[in-house]
């Protein structure tokens, strides 16, 4: 008998991943639910091709959606996962017979993160570890629309899963540049409405020394030329980030 839980993904646009997150995910439970937020390139007709709940709603930003989606699961216990994430074949035994008795757990996964089909293991991704297991009782999103978190009480436990969850995060320079573009606008504009400054030191200096820590310190090198990419495309989209929230102060 399958351990209770749902699987949760919010999604746009996710067309080119979503059919093997879907492929890995099916078997795991009887619940999963697809919150797709406007998707204009065929992501709804794909998902209706494999046994899942698909749910079509707006975007309300990442955390206040996330809290939407979750609160229409058929189990109280969520794995959330994004439009790009599968669990490794020891991530799913662990699912299958984690212990759901105590809702005051959460339960966090290492990540194992791809560019194109190159892993990376060092870097600014290479400890990637996320709780992604947790009963909605206890444990909400909140509301920030990027760069979200999971809020709990003091007494929540956080334990660790055995496995990993795959994350086909970009496909190439094309596609990272694009996705650091934008977080770099929603960045901009969280930092603006928080108070938060641009300091010419900071649009100076955070950009070099963003990339010399992924790249050197964090052994991002030793990953190749996706470690470099990584490294890079942080360091820019720290530059991008500065640069927009000092115009937003400018205007």
């Amino acid at each position: 008998m399958l351990t209770p839980f749902s699987i949760v993904m919010i999604c746009r646009n996710g067309s080119r991943e979503i059919a093997r997150t879907l492929s890995g995910l099916i078997g795991m439970t009887d619940d999963i639910v697809v919150y797709d937020t406007g998707s204009t390139d065929g992501t709804q007709a794909i998902v209706r091709t494999f046994p899942v709940r698909l749910i079509e709603g707006e975007w309300k930003g990442f955390g206040p959606t996330k809290n939407t989606a979750n609160a229409m699961a058929k189990h109280d216990w969520i794995l959330s996962l994004d439009s790009d994430e599968v669990p490794d074949e020891k991530l799913k035994q662990s699912l299958s017979v984690f212990d759901p008795s105590s809702t005051t757990t959460v339960y966090a996964c290492s990540f194992l993160n791809f560019i194109g089909d190159k892993p990376l293991h060092f870097g600014e991704w290479g400890w990637d570890k996320h709780v992604r297991l947790f009963n909605r009782t206890q444990v909400k999103w909140d509301a920030e629309p990027v760069h979200e978190q999971l809020i709990y009480p003091a007494s929540v436990v956080q334990n660790k899963l055995t496995g990993k969850i795959y994350h086909r995060t970009v496909r190439g320079w094309t596609d990272h540049r694009r996705k650091m573009d934008q977080y770099a606008t929603m960045n901009a504009r969280k930092y603006f409405e928080q108070g938060k400054r641009s300091p010419f030191w900071k649009r100076l200096l955070s950009p070099p020394f963003t990339f010399i820590n992924y790249y050197v310190f964090r052994l991002g090198f030793l990953d190749g030329s996706a470690g470099f990419q990584c490294a890079w495309m942080t360091a820019l989209y720290t530059h991008w980030k500065y640069i927009r929230l000092r115009q937003l102060y400018r205007s």
